[in-house]
Order: C-alpha cells, then sequence, then structure tokens
C-alpha cells in the first residue's frame, strides 16, 4: 500500500495554489490564486458574500484581495525560512462592482532584503480599474510567535 497523506509541495510558491493556502481569510472571502511569483500575483475573487448592504462589492474586499496578493508576493521574495508582514496599506476605489469576478494583480515596485512593497490592482470582468492600492511588508528571518503564546 502506498501512503496517500497530501504533502506540501516542495516549491513554496506551489503552496499558495492549494485550497486554503492563501490563508483562512482568502478562504473565506472565496481567492483563488492564479498565478504566484515574487514579482508578480494574480488572484480572483468573486463579488458576491463580499458586498455592503447596498449590494456593492464592499472596499475593504478588493483592500483584502490586493493585500492577499501583494503578501503572496512578498513571501516568496523573502524565500524560505523567512515570512513577509504587511507593515502599510492604502487604496483607492474607482468603480462600484456589483457581480461576477474580480481579478487582483500584485506587481513589484521594491524587492529589498527587508521589506518589499507592491502596487496591486483590482480589475472587474471587463478589465475597468475596480481599486488600486500599494502594500508594503516587512520581511523576517522568522515567524512571528502567536498570540497568547509563551517563551517559556
Amino acid at each position: 500500500m502506498s501512503d496517500t497523506t497530501a504533502q506540501p509541495p516542495a516549491d513554496p510558491a506551489l503552496r499558495y495554489l492549494l485550497p486554503g493556502g492563501a490563508g483562512a481569510l482568502a478562504e473565506k472571502m472565496g481567492i483563488t490564486v492564479l498565478e504566484a511569483g515574487p514579482e508578480r500575483t494574480v488572484a480572483t475573487m468573486p463579488v458576491e458574500d463580499n458586498t455592503q448592504p447596498y449590494g456593492l462589492m464592499h472596499g475593504g474586499a478588493s483592500v483584502v484581495l490586493g493585500e492577499s496578493v501583494g503578501s503572496i508576493a512578498a513571501a516568496l521574495h523573502a524565500g524560505p525560512g523567512r515570512v513577509a508582514v504587511g507593515i502599510e496599506v492604502n487604496a483607492t476605489h474607482h468603480r462600484a462592482v456589483r457581480d461576477g469576478m474580480v481579478t487582483g494583480v500584485a506587481t513589484a515596485i521594491h524587492l529589498g532584503g527587508r521589506s518589499a512593497t507592491y502596487e496591486f490592482v483590482v480589475v472587474d470582468e471587463s478589465g475597468r480599474r475596480v481599486s488600486t492600492g500599494r502594500l508594503t511588508c516587512m520581511l523576517l528571518d522568522s515567524a512571528p510567535a502567536a498570540s497568547g503564546s509563551s517563551s517559556t
């Protein structure tokens, strides 16, 4: 008999393409990573279930998509044994979206040893810009301790 237990992929870039690989929030938002690399990462997200009371996609949902694609790219830039944590994000919302799917693309602006900065663009199914933003991540040598954990 062979072991059918799923093993994490050897290439860290591929883990983001697995279900849940982009994190719990991304999974709740319905984000699907299509392409992941340190210079460019692309993902989609449904508008449905990510709306505010007026039936429009919530601006925060655009930011979640943008920060997700930027953080994935920064983590891939950081490399094995290092993590990327967001330290600044901003966004401008250009137009409303009521339905369908949106696509987020993060493109590297700066790839340093201690930080990485990305522009992210969210577009609707017609390719019209919905939001534009910028994310800066600090690159750390190890994962931060979980909240409430003790070093003793």
